[in-house]
């Protein structure tokens, strides 16, 4: 028998008013249970993430990295891993004229591609930022270049840009002028590649662009509408300066894919090395050159690194000069 007081309830027993539950007390968590809860807050971002970085470590880095290895060996594509020789690789790149030459090449056809690219993109997606008829036929139709395969493209502007019966010739002869040794000329040459990447690339820039302009708040314009400005001045005030990160994005990928261009220059010669007298013989154009034909894998290595290199500069240089001009621009 269980002890009863007074009112009939067992003693000890906490009293509660009528309807409600009795309190229980909560128990507290071990402390390596408190540490773990610690650990898995911390750890946890880092392990969702690092199966990307585990990846990029294995397709990325060690390439990159087995690279410069066999950059400071002799090294040949079918002899194997021979003596080390340190920087002797990098010497004769540098000493090397075919580098120069590819060298300049790549800088032109980037230059005559990169350039043009961004500014098109930006005023084709200034034009689908507005009230269209249609607009969603219009952005679709403006991506339709980058899905066709490399091959086609340099198929289509290689009839466009021939120097006997291509269709730019042919219209320049009709109205008397001299046609254009498109694959002989160099600056001819690289405007006729140059045209290849910006008809591939530039939709798929714009698309970039229109995402960042359609985020950009309405009620700027509105104010700016009312006060006065018109439309290229709310895009120089209003749409540059809010759309400044992702034309720094633009910028910095298209540097890093017009020095490392490949297929179009390839494509656009029959025999491979850039022309009869390599005048639009681009990096990577050397690069497989010397790789899979001179059969020198050290050299191609060094030329890979170098240009690694020349990819950051030149990345570098518009990370800085974009800044300065947002930087003057907001000013204004």
């Amino acid at each position: 028998m269980k002890p009863v007081g007074d009112g009939g309830d067992p003693v000890g027993a906490t009293t509660s008013p009528a309807g409600a539950r009795p309190s229980l007390r909560r128990r507290r968590p071990s402390p390596w249970r408190r540490r773990l809860s610690r650990w898995d807050t911390r750890l946890s971002p880092y392990l969702y993430i690092s199966p990307f970085f585990v990846l990029f470590l294995l397709v990325g880095m060690f390439p990159l990295g087995y690279t410069a290895w066999v950059s400071v060996h002799e090294w040949g594509l079918l002899s194997g891993q021979g003596d080390f020789i340190g920087l002797d690789n990098y010497a004769r790149v540098i000493e090397d004229r075919y580098f120069w030459n590819a060298l300049r090449n790549t800088v032109s056809i980037f230059v005559l591609s990169s350039v043009p690219q961004v500014v098109i993109a930006l005023v084709l997606a200034a034009l689908l930022d507005t009230q269209l008829r249609g607009r969603t036929l219009w952005r679709m139709s403006v991506l339709i270049p980058f899905v066709v395969a490399p091959a086609a493209v340099a198929l289509i502007f290689g009839n466009v840009f021939g120097d006997r019966y291509g269709l730019v010739n042919e219209g320049l002869q009709a109205i008397g002028l001299d046609p254009i040794r498109w694959h002989v000329d160099t600056l001819a040459s690289h405007v006729a590649i140059a045209s290849m990447v910006n008809w591939r690339w530039t939709g798929y820039n714009a698309l970039i662009f229109l995402a960042a302009m359609q985020a950009v708040p309405r009620e700027l314009y509105e104010s700016a509408c009312l006060d006065g400005a018109g439309r290229v001045r709310q895009f120089l005030s209003i749409t540059l300066p809010m759309i400044r990160p992702t034309l720094l994005f633009v910028i910095i990928t298209s540097t890093i894919g017009g020095l490392q261009i490949f297929a179009e220059p390839r494509l656009f010669d029959t025999q491979g090395l850039g022309g009869s007298d390599r005048q639009y013989q681009t990096l990577t154009m050397y690069l497989w050159e010397l790789g899979w034909r001179v059969r020198d894998l050290g050299m191609a290595s060094a030329v890979a690194w170098l240009l690694f290199l020349i990819i950051i500069v030149f990345a570098l240089v518009n990370l800085v000069v974009s800044r300065r001009v947002g930087a003057l621009g907001g000013r204004r």
